[in-house]
């Protein structure tokens, strides 16, 4: 399998993958297609047959995206690239592929000049991060991803 970018006839595919790997974060369509229409380059799908998805685009560290909102526009001056999502169903995890797609994010980041890759960990994902590089940063609101979430930051 490999990453390629997202393309509108997609989003199906990903929501279905999302609404497998995530039940207790839905988000809405809209969201999805939010995100493909304003930064194309955060968007890749883990290919034939579908089978996991990432979504990033460029926002202000420190502030992450509440869970299930609208961005309505990217930032004029961006200063991270926020990893919204990236997941990958059960039977193709353990592979590589999530730690290659964290690779390609990391190229548009630098190919953006962003200093920094963000995201907030749900669930047992802290681990992953961590051993990519990630720290935890306190104080920052994470209300909307629940108990346990944590805000992660690594600097490029």
């Amino acid at each position: 399998m490999r990453w390629r970018a997202m393309a509108a006839a997609d989003l199906e595919a990903a929501e279905g993958i999302a609404d497998a790997v995530h039940p207790d974060y839905p988000e809405d369509h809209a969201v999805f297609a939010e995100r493909l229409r304003l930064f194309c380059r955060g968007c890749l799908i883990l290919d034939d047959p579908p089978a996991g998805y990432a979504i990033a685009h460029p926002w202000t560290l420190g502030t992450p995206v509440r869970l299930n909102s609208l961005l309505v526009a990217l930032p004029a001056e961006p200063d991270t690239l926020f990893l919204h999502d990236i997941a990958l169903l059960p039977e193709v995890r353990g592979r590589g592929d999530a730690v290659a797609g964290v690779e390609v994010l990391t190229a548009v980041a630098a190919d953006l000049r962003l200093p920094t890759l963000s995201l907030v960990a749900v669930g047992r994902a802290l681990s992953f991060w961590l051993a990519r590089g990630f720290v935890a940063v306190e104080g920052v609101d994470v209300g909307s991803y629940g108990v346990g979430a944590c805000y992660m930051v690594r600097r490029l």
